[in-house]
């Protein structure tokens, strides 16, 4: 834009010049009109590169979703392919700084911290399989991660914060790990059926919709595995007797979970002997779950044997 003196610059500066060439008025306050409302510039809440595979965490707080989530993207990373931030994402430079953070940790034994309340923690990422299969295909994976505390709003007919209605309410396909732990599934059970609840009235049908109930820190059982299937069924029915209801009734999948030997030292919860075991069976659960395939398909019969002379 031009300088304003530039362009009305008066022919003299004597004070008559001046007086005819004075702007009217620059003060706001006469301006403004009162009987005037001005419209705010409408905020959407579409959700941003839908063309990916969402996993959505549901757990309160200290259930142990962000040690899941950190567990199973390192599983991935170092011993089933490439996993990288998504190119070209909103927030592919947070995801980077949060990935770094979370492998930096978990070989120092150090636990990830809460997350923020109010706030999804979106992390989107491409995962390349090192399987040779062409079956075997590279996938995007967006990962939810939210506070403890916003689940607890759900509570007796509550809502979720606008940040994470967001996400369930959009058309995208959306994978649901629902997560609460050994020591506190008791107090749990009601909760997350009034989310499945939620999940139907939002129009996501549980006989067709992908989820896996996690019973997280199953170390404090005394044990790193389960004796069988029927004790895992046990703890589910004694525990959580309406949430087996639900599952059995709609064949939704069970696991448990547990990141290894975990001491408390200085009043700070420190991994000591690092297990990837479930973050490999729940890794590709999620990756079969996705694609149909299994992450160690071995390949159709011509692939095997190229397999065999290459190997």
């Amino acid at each position: 834009m031009e300088n304003f003196n530039e362009k009305f610059k008066p022919l003299s500066f004597d004070q008559e010049a001046e007086e005819m060439l004075k702007p009217l008025s620059f003060d706001r306050e006469q301006q403004i009109q009162d009987d005037f409302v001005p419209i705010a510039r409408t905020i959407s809440n579409d959700i941003k590169n839908k063309e990916s595979n969402f996993i959505f965490f549901f757990g309160t707080a200290d259930s142990g979703k962000s040690v899941i989530l950190s567990s199973m993207l390192y599983y991935l990373k170092s011993h089933a392919g490439v996993l990288r931030p998504k190119l070209g994402t909103p927030n592919s430079k947070e995801a980077n700084v949060l990935l770094s953070d979370f492998f930096e940790n978990i070989r120092q034994g150090i636990l990830p911290g809460r997350s923020t309340r109010d706030q999804v923690t979106r992390l989107d990422l491409v995962f390349e399989p090192n399987n040779k299969s062409k079956k075997v295909v590279p996938i995007d994976l967006t990962f939810l991660e939210t506070s403890g505390e916003n689940h607890n709003e759900i509570r007796r007919g509550g809502s979720y914060h606008s940040s994470i209605e967001s996400f369930l309410n959009a058309n995208v396909p959306l994978t649901f790990i629902i997560v609460t732990s050994y020591d506190s599934a008791h107090k749990e059970d009601s909760l997350i059926n009034e989310f499945l609840d939620e999940l139907e009235r939002k129009g996501k049908n549980l006989k067709s919709v992908n989820a896996v109930l996690v019973i997280s820190k199953w170390d404090k059982s005394g044990r790193m595995d389960v004796e069988s299937a029927e004790e895992l069924e046990g703890f589910i029915s004694d525990r959580l007797p309406m949430t087996a209801q639900r599952i059995n009734t709609y064949g939704l999948s069970k696991s448990y979970y547990t990141i290894g030997s975990v001491q408390n030292s200085i009043g700070q919860e420190r991994v000591n002997l690092l297990n990837l075991s479930t973050a490999e069976v729940l890794s590709k659960w999620l990756y079969r779950s996705i694609t149909g395939y299994d992450l160690d398909y071995e390949g159709t019969f011509w692939e095997r044997l190229k397999f065999s002379f290459t190997n």
